[in-house]
């Protein structure tokens, strides 16, 4: 009986000179990873490349540049980049002046309730930044208002009382806020919870790594964000804290992260079911234990002041309609 083996469909084509090749290369690798796209037709996909060798991806990756430079492979292309996004024209003075002096547009009351918010009269540049969030971005005027407001707030906060930010400052909180599709009044209303939470939270959580004299950098404030999502308790943040001190002698943000992510991962969410699944630690409560997770504050003086600022837009925008 014939050897099903060298049955017809069964048998993979390579020439003498593919041979050859893999010979004067001496690579095992090159040569395995041959046969296999061979059998594919020629198709390379890392994952299933790896996983049919019973190889790490690198090692994959390895021998399929070894058949590149033998000119028996081809490397996959890398994918194209993502396009870039697309930037605001250049606004001039006459786009500014001819918005201004147009009846029907709510940039004109925008830019007088900017000005009162901001204590002064803005600038050519000014206005050319602020029509480009209110052109560009299609922003409506409240929510517009209510991102000049938490610009003003957060910037109060960090540098003191009667400082204010420039008008690109304010500019790129507004067109983070479009990007993160926060483009409807009660959108923006929600986003701006949200934002106070973290700030607050934030402020919470570095108390609880004895971090109290500084602000959070862009990571760590990524970190905190993920930490609060997860809606983790102050005395299950401080029991990751101290494991990992114990662990890696000071704090590590990425190790304390995957502590939380793995509790998290296990739904375990309380001092009492952590403590519950790690039966080698001793029952005991970890500092600033009986702590509850914080709730939201009510709206406080700026919240007051946004929503105010925001009715009063709304009327004067009324009037000016009303006026014509």
């Amino acid at each position: 009986m014939s050897d099903p083996t060298f049955l017809p469909g069964n048998i993979l084509s390579l020439s003498a000179g593919a041979a050859d090749r893999l010979l004067t290369a001496g690579s095992g690798d090159a040569a395995l990873l041959y046969l296999y796209l061979l059998k594919t037709g020629g198709t390379y996909h890392r994952p299933a490349a790896a996983k049919a060798l019973g190889w790490e991806p690198s090692r994959a990756d390895a021998a399929l540049s070894l058949l590149s430079g033998l000119g028996l492979a081809q490397e996959p292309a890398a994918p194209p980049p993502p396009p870039a996004p697309p930037e605001p024209p250049e606004y001039t003075a006459s786009d500014i002046n001819r918005e201004l002096e147009n009846q029907s547009s709510p940039f004109p009351t925008l830019v007088r309730e900017v000005q009162r918010r901001l204590g002064k009269v803005l600038s050519t540049n000014d206005l050319k930044s602020l029509y480009t969030i209110y052109d560009f971005s299609g922003l409506p005027p409240e929510v517009i208002l209510l991102a000049v407001n938490w610009a003003i707030e957060e910037y109060q906060r960090k540098y003191g009382p009667g400082r204010i930010p420039r008008m690109p400052q304010i500019q790129r909180e507004a067109m983070a806020w479009k990007e993160r599709g926060v483009d409807t009044v009660e959108g923006a209303e929600a986003h701006l919870k949200r934002l106070s939470l973290l700030r607050d939270r934030s402020v919470q959580i570095l108390a609880l790594l004895d971090i109290r004299d500084r602000p959070p950098v862009a990571r760590e404030r990524e970190y905190l964000s993920t930490w609060i999502d997860m809606g983790f308790p102050d005395e299950v943040i401080r029991l990751a804290y101290e494991k990992t001190v114990m662990k890696k002698q000071s704090l590590s943000w990425p190790y304390m992260n995957s502590i939380l992510t793995s509790w998290h991962q296990k739904g375990l969410h309380s001092l009492e079911t952590i403590q519950a699944s790690d039966s080698r630690r001793p029952r005991r409560p970890a500092a600033g234990a009986g702590a509850t997770a914080p709730q939201p504050a009510a709206p406080g003086e700026a919240d007051r002041r946004a929503r105010a600022d925001m009715e009063r837009l709304r009327t004067l925008m009324q009037q000016e309609k009303e006026g014509q």
